[in-house]
C-alpha cells in the first residue's frame, strides 16, 4: 500500500499559548491533511521533556507532555477561566516556543485547574491511576520529589530516596499527597485528550506515527524506579553511557549520556519493562519508529565519567531475539525502524529479518563521488522515504549550504533549473520522494512550506535553540494542500476510499 504523510510536532502547531497543544489548530491539521491526501501525521515523542527541551530527553518513557494539555479545553470544563488563560505571558514570536516562559507560566495556570477539578471523586480518573500502576505512582513521586529538591536530578537526593527505601518512600507518598495527585491529574487529562484528538484523525483516515527514543533519560523516573535495569554501580551512578563514535561530523563523536542498559537482565525478564514500554506506545499510535534501531544490534558503550565519546567501544545488544519477543507477545505491528548512520552487515540482516521498513534521506544522496543508498533508483519498496527528519537542516537551506558540486548533482538529478524559485526548490526533493518506490514517503512541514534554516527544528549535540520552530497561522494553504493531493494522486499514495 502505497501512502504519504507529513512529520509535523505538537509544539510546532499553531495556537494562542505559547506552544502547539491538542486544541482546535491539532484537529484542524488533522484535517488539512486529509483534504491534502494524506494518511499519516508523524509526530516527535509526546513525553514531558527537560533540561534542553528535547522530547528525546524525557522525564518518563510512559507519561505524557503537560505543555499539550489544551487550556481552551480546561476553559470549557470551568476549570479556568479566558481570563486566567490569557494573563500569563506565553511569549511574543509566534514562530518560535520560548520553553522559559512556558516552563514558568504553565505550571501555574495547570494547578489552578487541578484544584478546581476536585479530580479525586471522579470515578475515570480512578480507572485511570488504577490502569496504568505499573508506571503512574512512581512518576507522579519522582515529580513531587523533584519539585521539593528545587528541580535537582535523582542522583543528589538523599539516600533512602534515592536508594528507595520503603520507609522514606511511604513518608514521602504521605507528605507529598497533594502533588502526586496533581501529577496524576495531569497525565490523566493528557491521555484523555489525546485520545479524543487521535479517534477524530483516525476517523478523517489519518494514521498516527510515534517515536520511541531507545534510550531513556538518566534523571527521569525510569532510572530512578528501576536501577536494576541499567548499567549503575552500588551507589546508583552509571558505570556507562550511551553515545555515537567519531566521524565526519563531529570529531570528538556524540555523548549522549544515557544509562545503558543491562540487556541480560531484561532477558531474564522477557524483556517485560521493554514490552510494556512498546505496549504504551502502541496504546498512543498507530505506527511506531524506533529510533537508533542499530542499538539493538550494537550499541556504542562510553565509560562513565568521559569528557567525549573518543574511547567508547561497540557492544552486542540483544539482536532479533528482541523482537522475536516482541511479536509473540504484541503480535505484528506497524513499525518504522531508524536505521540511519554507519549500518553493519548485522545491523543489515537485523532490519532485513524482523521485515520492518527503514528510512531514506534525499539529503543524504547527494554525493557524486559514491553509489548511495539514499538515491531514490536504489530504494526498495519496504523503505519510508524523507527529505529529511528533524535532526535535519530545511531542504531549502542544506540545498544552498552544501558544496558547489554536490548541489550539480542534485540539480541534474532532481532537474532543478538554475533560476528555479526559492519556493519550489524544496518541492524537486518532495516529488522524488513521492515518486520513488518507497511504500511510505513522509515530509517534514518545513520543507512543504519551503521555509529556511530559521525552521529547523534540531542541531545535533547541541543545547539550547532547538524545538522551537513553530507554524504560522494559515501557512498551510489551499494552494499547497492541492499540490499536495496533486503528488499524492500522480504517484498513487492516496488511499482508496
Amino acid at each position: 500500500m502505497r501512502r504519504s504523510g507529513v512529520l509535523m510536532a505538537i509544539t510546532s502547531l499553531p495556537g494562542k499559548y505559547g506552544i502547539g497543544c491538542f486544541s482546535k489548530e491539532a484537529y484542524r491539521f488533522a484535517d488539512d491533511l486529509k483534504e491534502a491526501g494524506q494518511s499519516l501525521w508523524q509526530l516527535l515523542p509526546l513525553g514531558p521533556t527537560s533540561y534542553g527541551d528535547s522530547p528525546y530527553q524525557s522525564f518518563s518513557t510512559f507519561a505524557g507532555n503537560p505543555y499539550f494539555i489544551d487550556p481552551e479545553t480546561l476553559v470549557e470544563k470551568k476549570w479556568l477561566t479566558r481570563k486566567e488563560c490569557e494573563a500569563y505571558d506565553w511569549g511574543d514570536d509566534p514562530v518560535s516556543v520560548d520553553y522559559a516562559k512556558i516552563y514558568y507560566s504553565r505550571f501555574k495556570l495547570l494547578r489552578k485547574a487541578y484544584r478546581r477539578s476536585k479530580i479525586a471523586a471522579d470515578k475515570d480518573f480512578k480507572k485511570f491511576v488504577k490502569a496504568n500502576a505499573f508506571w503512574l505512582p512512581d512518576y507522579a513521586l519522582f515529580m513531587a520529589l523533584k519539585d521539593a529538591h528545587g528541580g535537582k536530578s535523582w542522583e543528589t537526593w538523599e539516600d533512602p530516596l534515592r536508594f528507595r527505601e520503603k520507609e522514606a518512600m511511604e513518608k514521602a507518598a504521605e507528605k507529598h499527597a497533594a502533588d502526586i495527585e496533581f501529577y496524576e491529574f495531569l497525565q490523566y487529562e493528557f491521555f484523555r485528550e489525546w485520545r479524543e484528538l487521535k479517534k477524530y484523525a483516525n476517523k478523517k483516515g489519518i494514521e498516527i506515527v510515534g517515536d520511541i527514543p531507545i534510550y531513556v533519560a538518566f534523571d527521569s523516573a525510569d532510572a530512578w524506579a528501576n536501577p536494576e535495569l541499567f548499567e549503575f554501580d552500588e551507589e546508583l551512578h552509571p558505570i556507562a553511557v550511551a553515545g555515537c563514535p567519531p566521524d565526519a561530523f563531529a570529531a570528538d563523536g556524540q555523548l549522549w549520556g544515557n544509562p545503558l542498559y543491562r540487556w541480560d537482565v531484561h532477558k531474564k525478564s522477557g524483556y517485560d519493562w521493554w514490552m510494556k514500554r512498546l505496549d504504551n506506545c502502541f496504546r498512543l499510535y498507530d505506527v511506531v519508529r524506533i529510533d537508533h534501531f542499530r542499538g539493538f544490534d550494537s550499541f556504542y558503550r562510553i565509560p562513565y565519567p568521559a569528557e567525549n565519546a573518543r574511547k567508547g567501544k561497540w557492544v552486542k545488544g540483544p539482536g532479533y531475539d528482541f523482537f522475536r519477543t516482541m511479536k509473540k507477545k504484541l503480535g505484528e505491528r506497524q513499525v518504522i525502524a531508524e536505521d540511519l548512520g554507519f549500518l553493519t552487515p548485522s545491523v543489515l540482516k537485523l532490519v532485513a529479518r524482523t521485515g520492518y521498513p527503514g528510512m531514506k534521506i534525499l539529503q543524504f544522496a547527494f554525493d557524486p563521488r559514491e553509489e548511495s543508498d539514499y538515491l531514490p533508483h536504489n530504494y526498495g519498496k519496504n523503505s519510508v522515504a524523507y527529505t529529511g527528519t528533524h535532526d535535519n537542516d530545511t531542504t531549502l537551506s542544506w540545498y544552498h549550504e552544501i558544496v558547489a558540486r554536490d548541489r550539480r548533482f542534485a540539480a541534474d538529478y532532481l532537474n532543478i533549473p538554475k533560476l528555479a524559485k526559492e519556493k519550489d526548490i524544496p518541492w524537486y526533493f518532495i516529488r522524488a520522494a513521492y515518486a520513488s518506490v518507497s511504500d511510505t514517503a513522509i515530509i517534514p512541514m518545513q520543507d512543504i512550506l519551503s521555509l529556511p534554516h530559521e525552521a529547523r527544528m534540531n542541531l545535533p549535540s547541541t543545547i539550547g535553540g532547538n524545538w522551537q520552530w513553530r507554524m504560522k497561522e494559515g501557512a498551510f494553504s489551499s494552494a499547497l494542500k492541492k499540490k499536495m493531493k496533486k503528488y499524492a494522486g500522480l504517484y498513487g499514495r492516496i488511499p482508496s476510499a
